[in-house]
């Protein structure tokens, strides 16, 4: 494995964060947090936490997988935020926190007693972190949203599928991990101006927002054509670019596909293309000599490099095309990558123990600091952490961490 770097060599370390959210979106933001070697304490209901907990489960006494893969390298507490003793304690922690991140339905925070005019007069250095379904001020802004609802409610399911058929989901939930990827950004950036004002911020992003964001690439193409960006396929939603697209290699399987795409700026990738599947012999043809010649023989273009395809497998493919200078890539599914040594080797997939797991491998922060990748440690299980927590961020002893413990439960079973 490449070398690894534990939280106190890293750039967040002794930032606080105080983690109310649930599910993905919000848990995708601080779990990027916590790679980035801030301490993450997560404060969940003991009446069975994040639900995310029990998402997509497949043993009844184990966290489910989903929660193991958004909550690595953070710490748990369980608090009952509707006891007085509760909120109580989450205002002594969201007193000590840098950061304070929560994802609640529309409403929710506020009516707990945690809302940002709450925590921030309490805190004034607090950065106050909210994810939510749809924007404020909008008609939609107290209807629930999950990945799919941002996805759908911003345009991507309008311009993913294929010319004819329905709109498809995303297949990564782009809705909830990539909203939560610009909230840690803008977290980034609050920190930064805090560290030159002495003053935290209140941050608000609506999971519909930041799709609409992320749907640049839609807005470019109804400007160049003045309509709505339709559903292309595997082609590019903003122009035609042959060779472009996917194409079946053998054995033919449900993932037996290259990927090729060349750029009409470099006319040599289509050279490039005709010599590795040996038609030297369309080198100058005028029919696929430029870049609106091959939009007009775009189909006789896909017919030429799916015929090569089908001579190699995907693998094959890839390296010849790549090797050539043509960028092409093999369509991998989750278990070629899981099984892939060199992300081990590199530290972009890392081996984790849990408690109820066991040993299992995941993928971890991509992006190397001075070399060195961060090291992946297990989510917490519930409440795992309360007694470090407590002792760490408010000076509890002992027996103060274990009576305030007893105190949280007992409220939390009334």
């Amino acid at each position: 494995m490449s070398n690894e770097t534990n939280s106190r060599g890293l750039p967040l370390a002794g930032i606080r964060v105080l983690d109310m959210s649930q599910y993905e979106a919000g848990a995708a933001c601080t779990e990027v947090l916590a790679w980035l070697g801030a301490d993450v304490v997560k404060v969940e209901n003991p009446k069975g936490g994040d639900p995310g907990r029990r998402s997509y489960k497949d043993e009844s006494d184990a966290d489910s997988w989903y929660f193991l893969l958004f909550n690595a390298n953070k710490k748990s507490i369980t608090i009952d935020a509707k006891s007085p003793d509760g909120l109580a304690l989450i205002k002594s922690l969201a007193a000590k926190a840098d950061i304070f991140v929560e994802n609640f339905a529309p409403g929710v925070i506020e009516r707990l007693g945690l809302g940002p005019d709450v925590l921030r007069e309490i805190n004034p250095r607090l950065i106050y972190s909210q994810i939510k379904g749809f924007g404020r001020g909008s008609a939609n802004e107290q209807t629930l949203a999950f990945d799919m609802i941002a996805q759908a409610a911003a345009g991507l399911t309008s311009i993913t599928g294929f010319a004819g058929g329905p709109p498809v989901r995303l297949g990564v939930t782009l809705g909830d991990t990539g909203t939560g990827m610009l909230l840690a950004i803008s977290i980034l950036a609050a920190l930064h101006r805090r560290a030159n004002t002495g003053h935290g911020e209140h941050l608000h992003v609506a999971m519909q927002d930041a799709m609409l964001h992320y749907n640049r690439i839609g807005f470019s193409a109804q400007a160049l054509r003045g309509k709505a960006a339709a559903r292309v396929g595997n082609k590019l939603v903003s122009g035609a670019n042959p060779p472009c697209g996917l194409y079946h290699c053998k054995p033919f399987g449900a993932n037996d596909y290259i990927c090729v795409y060349t750029s009409h700026n470099n006319p040599d990738h289509w050279r490039r293309v005709l010599e590795v599947i040996g038609r030297s012999d369309l080198i100058g043809d005028p029919r696929y000599s430029t870049h609106a010649a091959r939009v007009e023989h775009e189909a006789e273009i896909d017919d030429l490099i799916s015929t090569w395809a089908a001579h190699h497998d995907k693998y094959e493919a890839e390296k010849l095309l790549g090797s050539a200078g043509i960028p092409a890539g093999a369509v991998r599914d989750t278990q070629e990558l899981h099984n892939d040594a060199n992300f081990e080797q590199r530290g972009i997939m890392q081996w984790v123990d849990h408690p109820q797991r066991g040993r299992f491998k995941m993928p971890g922060w991509p992006v190397q600091h001075d070399g060195a990748t961060t090291e992946i440690h297990a989510a917490p299980l519930l409440g795992e952490n309360a007694d470090a927590v407590l002792a760490d961020w408010l000076g509890a002893g002992p027996n103060e961490t274990a009576a305030e413990e007893s105190q949280y439960e007992g409220d939390a079973k009334q």
